[in-house]
């Protein structure tokens, strides 16, 4: 801050604090009155000022000389120190002041001279005291050099607060002040400019300081009361300056012989002697004086340099601040490269080389690489490698440059301790804007008059080319270096050059934590050296803690208004503000947050960008200035967590422009999900009622804002932005602030305005606040690289929206989907629980099993569809409430992704409804099948029965012979008895259904709304007739207008193949789909139809880019119906015989005369009984149990692996596993059949996942003890329920059991019959056989390999993973590659990585060769393509979503992204030309050098895995 007021410092006692209080005083106690304050309290404050000097470095001295000057405070000239008795000359302190005037010689040309105040050759005037002087100097210097408008205290005087106070440590103090003319007669008091120094205390006390004066001023005035003891002083002194004696006539001691006397002796005339008479009024006696200073410094006797005042004070014994060994190294290592320097240009060729026109050709060539704006006709990929092969070549011309002097020497010096290199990046930037200043400032008077005039564009560009050629910076010397680091990069890794240049980064990041800036954006060449700075910020992230956090604040704003100013007081940082160079590019600068601000932040460190101004005049007369603004303000804009906005509402024109340019860079961030926050500052705005007065200006500043949102929503293609509020948080009333202006008054000689320190100092506390309540979470210091450079790398893209791509964001929407897809699966997995548990309440009911809750069938299908909404209303407000929470949470950047916050609720949504109909139809389905089997069980109940009831006679038969029958009388008896029963029942075989109508009149009704001619299409071919051979699609109608080889058809092969190939994908899927039904051995049942149909019309639905009739849709579905119709008839007349009365009959007739013997016979049954019931009716429905929760789980752990985490994650695995595996079948199987290779891919990773069994025996043991523990708990309960017979026992035992096991009625039936068993000594021995069983099966599940198990599942682990990598199914249009946008109701396709359009099987017409082109980088070139889409007549590249508007293909990431799939054509050349019966293409130079370890990093980059 820079405070007018900062020298009124009064130290409070705690009894002062009381003093206020006039209520207290309620007696008359005026002699207390005369009493004065006691001044032990008040510092006196030069004390003040030398105490902080003394306390203070040298760096910090030089920042408070350069603010108490700007304040017009005089500053130290010569600094006593009370401990040492000695007193030192503050050169150095004074060196960064810079002051700019105008003599009355440039008063007509309206020029100024700007210079280093120690460089300027100034005559100095000083003012002293001989003895007690009853004139206070000090107040009438203020007078002398304050004109009639405005009084300012330059000096520190008596009547100022504390001034008075007596001082303790500042006796001996020399202050320095300037008078600099404005080149106005009326206005300047002096038209040449002085300097003015003004000792404290007696000469006669401080003879040295007095002796300095002497021979370094042109003249030096004594002020004095009495003459007698000073002067031997005056006459002794070998002095150059000329003598003039200030008295006071009306002092008591003041004697007029006396001085007639000295000043015979001194040789004094008249005019040298000034005297305050009682008749002389101060305003008088100040003119005086001021008649005589104004005749020295017209006629100076002399003129002198600060800087030549040093060995001045070498002679005297005066210490000089500069002499420190360290500066003068500094010192010399600067002068040593900035004294070669007689011309800028020849300079910068010389030692400067690499960044001059090498660098700007490489920046045209990256931005061609992006653009391709010339390829015209050429092959791309051919294009692209020899750009690349001009950047090498012009990286090589860099390499052979050997490194320069200069650059030799900065580097060295750079590399010295801490306060040497301080010292010596001081002393070069002094010495370099030094020379700036003597060059550039008559071509920016050129410059001005050339710009009058809008005609001289050509001479306006010369000037900016002399202007950029003769500017010389410290920053030229860090560029250079960044380039000579960047070309080193092109060097082989072992490289001895390379090796010597690593650690340049290094050193540049410890500078940036020192607090020097970084150039950010080279302003010449309109680039940023992305190696260069994204290593300097690595190295940084090194230095300082790697979770250091980050945040950002710019200002934009046009040229020459005050932004670096607004900065350097906000932050007190020191960007230049000099006006021979005006900042030029972006320079970031880094700050330490102090401990209680970093807790309000949450943050370790503040950046702070500054940037060259836009609109800038070296810039607005050039053809891409307006890109270049553009480019800029997006690439701060998108850094910053806050911008500040400078504007000048007074020019309405420029304020227009400005405003386009940041609304455009808001526009922008808004689209790539970056929401960052501005103020406009208005700056020179004076008047304490601005804000109020201000409000028609806020208005029309907002309605501006909102045309220009418009007009940039326009040229972006965003038009839903229609005002400023809808690109960004905006209030007119909190976002506006008003500064006053800089100076307080007319420069030189104004002070700065207290008004401005108090409103930047109120705005900053307003931006701290802004930055403390920011909802998003800061970024490190590898995040903030990260942002610039996929800002850049977008930025140099013509289309910023289209082309931006971040790792950042791709990490934050890969956790968003991640997460997304942990939620979907508890749901999925919560409604398979559901869905199990409802069916085995479906399948048990009406059996002794079932609770006794529903009367019938339909009332508990009824009641399981509403618990099913209900429970799927419940997940989908968990997911919904999940999906909200997860973007209110602060880290993470989830504030990135917000803009598919939307896709993502309606996944949810899809997944509800999904669901809600899988559920109902597997209800429906269950329902009726379950109903289909209980005529059959009440038929083979009876059939049960009837033998019971003959056997049971039989028994009592046999038994009253009274005759010990043989086991071959009991067999032939038994057998008679069975053959006489089964006579005697009624048993009709079982006789199918037509299956074939069935799906015949669903076929026909799918269609029916598709119009007559499907319809008539149906009635040509039996159904039965179809799907008998290989389905083949042929083209038909317009398509046999044009040949399949049309130049170039950019898709994935041409459409007939196009269309075969997602016919035998959608075949595929329901082949298997029926293959699942089969091995189930359920019967057949019409959803079973009703979901091929749905799954054929979803999959054509989703594939409507490949164009389609309704003879291929209706031939399709004929097709796979028909293959189908067959299947299930099998499988319904497979069921019939299964659950044919008389055959199960049969198959029980062994176990039915082993019964009858051991009730004849009177044999304990219970151990046999128990067994018997374990093995055939508990066994199998423990299996079932454990096999319809085993899917889930497999799923579910498979899913923990991070290859199924994500779609990306999918691809990225299954393509870093093709590249490790290098077999070209599989890549050719993966191309041309990607899902059936995908879904052997699952399969294989799942058995590899699970091959030793361990994890699946977990989960197999982990359901099984849970069914055991159920039946070992219903036995207890059955025991304790006194059931009285062991038939009751059993069925209390099953109901039980009824909601977890599916128990087989006809095994039930078989052991219920002939039992005579005891029921005690059956609960006994259940309870062994179930452990048995238990072991039995324990052992089972762990010798069965991982394949068996797969089989026996309900749910398929494959085709659930399938589904959930497989997302919406659809494919990029050109090249084929699978869509990875999360959810499947996204709105937006797109993929990571694209690849060439030869790998689809294209090939040029004439040459037959495969196509190298790549459509992501095809869509930002200027080439068209046709296919079937576009009834092959030729579309721009650049406007393919006017055809495939769902798709988003942006380029790619970078150049070197798509190396993987350049890789493998390159690889397998001829393999794939071969395989497409094509011609092997012709592989840029650039692909052959792209080896297996360059293509696994190209998929890391694509995919964006660290």
């Amino acid at each position: 801050m820079v405070n007018v007021t900062a020298r009124n410092v009064k130290w409070t006692s705690e009894c002062d604090s009381n003093h206020g209080d006039l209520s207290e005083d309620t007696e008359l106690d005026l002699k207390s009155l005369l009493n004065s304050p006691n001044s032990d309290d008040i510092l006196n404050p030069l004390d003040i000022i030398t105490a902080l000097f003394l306390c203070s470095d040298a760096f910090v001295q030089q920042e408070i000389a350069l603010k108490m000057s700007m304040c017009q405070f005089s500053v130290p000239l010569l600094l006593p120190n009370c401990d040492t008795q000695q007193c030192t000359l503050m050169l150095w302190a004074m060196r960064d002041i810079v002051k700019k005037y105008r003599p009355q010689s440039l008063s007509q040309s309206k020029g100024f001279i700007e210079d280093r105040i120690v460089l300027s050759e100034l005559p100095m005037i000083s003012f002293v005291r001989l003895g007690e002087c009853s004139l206070s100097k000090s107040e009438i210097l203020n007078k002398l050099l304050s004109n009639s408008e405005q009084y300012h205290d330059t000096f520190v005087h008596h009547n100022m607060e504390g001034g008075d106070s007596p001082r303790k440590i500042s006796d001996g103090l020399t202050e320095i002040t300037w008078y600099l003319p404005c080149g106005n007669k009326n206005m300047d008091i002096f038209s040449e400019p002085v300097a003015i120094a003004n000792l404290r205390g007696d000469i006669a006390s401080f003879e040295t300081q007095f002796s300095f004066l002497c021979q370094t001023s042109a003249a030096v005035f004594v002020f004095f009361d009495h003459l007698n003891s000073g002067c031997r002083l005056l006459t002794n002194q070998h002095q150059k300056a000329q003598i003039f004696l200030v008295g006071n006539h009306q002092s008591k001691t003041f004697s007029l012989d006396t001085l007639t006397k000295e000043a015979t002796k001194l040789g004094l005339t008249k005019s040298n002697i000034i005297l305050k008479t009682k008749h002389t009024n101060d305003a008088d006696f100040v003119k005086s004086l001021r008649k005589t200073v104004k005749e020295v410094v017209e006629n100076p006797r002399m003129k002198m340099r600060i800087e030549q005042m040093a060995d001045i004070a070498h002679d005297l014994g005066i210490l000089v601040d500069e002499d420190c060994p360290e500066c003068q190294t500094a010192k010399t290592n600067a002068n040593e490269i900035t004294v070669e320097i007689r011309n800028t240009f020849q300079f910068k060729e010389a030692q400067l080389p690499l960044q001059g026109q090498i660098w700007k050709e490489l920046t045209s060539l990256e931005k061609e690489e992006f653009r391709l704006q010339k390829v015209a006709s050429e092959n791309i990929e051919e294009y692209k490698s020899d750009l690349q092969k001009q950047k090498e070549n012009l990286r090589s011309k860099q390499n052979s440059y050997d490194i320069s002097n200069a650059m030799t020497c900065f580097i060295n010096a750079i590399s010295s301790p801490g306060i040497e290199r301080c010292y010596f990046l001081k002393w070069m930037r002094i010495n370099l804007d030094n020379l700036s200043r003597e060059k550039l400032s008559g071509l920016r008077e050129q410059y001005k008059e050339k710009c009058k005039n809008s005609e001289n564009k050509e001479k306006i560009k010369d000037i900016d080319r002399e202007l950029s050629n003769g500017s010389l910076g410290t920053e030229h010397f860090f560029r250079e270096m960044g380039q000579i680091y960047e070309a080193s990069v092109y060097l082989p890794e072992t490289h001895p050059s390379r090796q010597q240049l690593q650690h340049l980064p290094r050193l540049c990041a410890g500078l940036l934590l020192d607090g020097f800036p970084l150039e950010l954006v080279d302003g010449d060449a309109s680039n940023i050296p992305l190696r260069w700075v994204s290593d300097v910020l690595s190295q940084l992230s090194d230095l300082v803690s790697p979770k250091s956090k980050i945040l950002v604040v710019t200002v934009l704003g046009v040229q020459s208004t005050g932004k670096s100013t607004l900065l350097n007081t906000m932050f007190g940082v020191q960007f230049a503000v000099s006006s021979g160079r005006c900042t030029r590019g972006a320079f970031m600068l880094l700050i330490r947050i102090n401990e209680d601000v970093r807790k309000v932040l949450n943050c370790d460190f503040m950046v702070i960008i500054d940037t060259e101004g836009l609109k800038s005049p070296e810039l607005a007369q050039l053809d891409d200035s307006h890109e270049h603004d553009n480019e800029l303000a997006t690439l701060v804009v998108g850094l910053s967590d806050i911008t500040i906005i400078n504007i000048a509402m007074e020019n309405s024109t420029e304020m227009k422009d400005i405003l386009q340019i940041v609304v455009h860079a808001f526009l922008r961030m808004k689209e790539v999900g970056k929401k960052p926050k501005c103020q406009f500052v208005h700056q020179n705005v004076s008047d304490v009622s601005a804000h109020e007065k201000n409000l028609r200006d806020r208005t029309l500043l907002l309605q501006q804002l909102n045309e220009m949102t418009q007009a940039a929503a326009k040229m972006e293609k965003k038009e839903e932005n229609k005002s400023f509020t809808d690109v960004m948080e905006y209030s007119p009333d909190t976002g506006n602030w008003y500064i006053p202006g800089l100076w307080n008054g007319n420069p030189p000689m104004a002070p700065v305005n207290a008004g401005y320190s108090e409103a930047v100092y109120e705005f900053k506390k307003n931006i701290i606040q802004l930055l403390g309540k920011s909802e998003s979470s800061a970024n490190d210091i590898l995040e903030f690289k990260e942002w610039m450079s996929s800002l850049w790398n977008a930025v140099k893209h013509e289309n910023f929206i289209f082309s931006f791509r971040n790792s950042l964001v791709a990490d934050a929407y890969m956790r968003l989907c991640t997460e997304f897809n942990k939620w979907e699966w508890e749901f999925k997995k919560d409604m398979f629980r559901w869905v199990t548990n409802a069916e085995t309440r479906i399948s048990n009911f009406g059996t002794v099993a079932a609770k006794p809750e529903n009367a019938d069938m339909t009332e508990l299908v009824t009641c399981l569809k509403s618990e099913a909404c209900t429970e799927l209303t419940k997940w989908e407000e968990t997911l919904l409430d999940n999906l909200t929470q997860y973007f209110k949470q602060t880290e993470g950047h989830v504030y990135l992704v917000e803009g598919y916050k939307e896709d993502f609720a309606n996944s949810a949504k899809s997944l509800r409804r999904e669901t809600e109909s899988s559920v109902l139809n597997q209800l429906r389905a269950a329902a009726e099948i379950k109903q289909g089997m209980t005529e059959l069980e009440r038929i083979k109940e009876n059939h049960t029965k009837e033998i019971e009831k003959a056997a049971c006679a039989l028994i009592d038969e046999c038994r009253k012979k009274n005759v010990q029958m043989r086991n071959e009388e009991l067999d032939r008896e038994f057998d008679k008895m069975w053959n006489e029963t089964v006579k005697k029942l009624s048993i009709s075989k079982q006789q199918p259904t037509d299956v074939f109508s069935s799906v015949s009149f669903h076929l026909r009704e799918n269609v029916s709304h598709k119009g007559s001619l499907a319809c008539e299409l149906l009635s040509q071919q039996s159904l039965k007739d179809c799907g008998q051979v290989p389905f083949k699609y042929t083209a038909k109608g317009r398509l046999k207008q044009f040949t399949h080889t049309v130049s170039k058809l950019f898709n994935i092969e041409d459409h007939v193949k196009s269309v075969q190939n997602m016919a035998d994908n959608i075949i595929a899927s329901c082949t298997q789909f029926v293959t699942e039904k089969t091995e189930r051995q359920n019967n057949y049942h019409d959803t079973y139809i009703e979901e091929i149909l749905h799954y054929i019309d979803e999959r054509l639905q989703n594939n409507q880019d490949v164009k389609t009739d309704i003879e291929f849709e209706v031939s399709l579905k004929q097709h796979i119906c028909g293959f189908a119709g067959r299947q299930f008839q099998k499988i319904h007349e497979d069921f019939l015989h299964v659950n044919d009365p008389y055959r199960c009959l049969t198959e029980n007739k062994e176990k039915f005369r082993a019964d009858f013997k051991d009730v004849f016979c009177e044999r304990d049954q219970c151990q046999k009984k128990a067994k018997e019931f374990t093995d055939r009716c508990l066994k199998p429905a423990v299996e079932d149990f454990v096999n319809r929760r085993l899917g889930p789980d497999i799923v579910g752990e498979m899913m923990t692996r991070q290859e199924f985490s994500t779609r990306m994650f999918f691809q990225y695995s299954v393509l870093l596993d093709l590249l490790s595996k290098d077999e070209f079948p599989k890549y050719l199987s993966y191309i041309r059949s990607y899902e059936e290779y995908v879904k052997t891919w699952i399969l294989d990773q799942t058995v590899a996942h699970f091959s030793n069994g361990s994890k699946t025996f977990e989960f197999e043991d982990q359901h099984l003890q849970s069914s055991i523990n159920s039946i070992n708990c219903a036995i207890n309960k059955a025991k304790m329920k006194n059931s009285g017979n062991l038939k009751t026992f059993v069925e209390h035992v099953c109901q039980e059991l009824g909601d977890k096991l599916v128990i087989s009625q006809d095994a039930l039936g078989a052991f219920m019959i002939l039992n005579n068993a005891n029921q005690e000594q059956f609960a006994h021995w259940f309870t062994e056989c179930v452990k048995e069983m238990a072991a039995a099966l324990r052992e089972k599940f762990k010798t069965t390999n991982i394949q068996m198990k797969l089989k026996n599942l309900h749910v398929n682990p494959q085709n659930e993973l399938f589904t959930r990598v497989i997302g919406c199914g659809k494919q990029c249009p050109f090249c084929a590659v699978p869509c990875e946008a999360g959810g499947k109701a996204h709105t937006e396709h797109w993929a990571s990585l694209h690849r060439p359009e030869g790998l689809g099987g294209y090939k040029w017409q004439n040459t037959k060769k495969l196509v190298t082109d790549i459509c992501s980088s095809s869509v930002i070139s200027d080439t068209s393509f046709r296919c079937h889409a576009t009834n092959y007549e030729w579309h721009p590249y650049k406007r393919y979503t006017e055809i495939f508007p769902d798709w988003k293909i942006p380029p790619d990431i970078s150049l070197q992204a798509s190396d993987y799939w350049k890789y493998i054509l390159t690889r397998f050349n001829r393999e794939f030309a071969e395989a497409f019966k094509a011609q092997p293409a012709d592989i840029p130079e650039s692909w052959e050098g792209i080896d297996d370890e360059k293509a696994k990093e190209s998929l890391k980059e694509s995919f964006s895995i660290k």
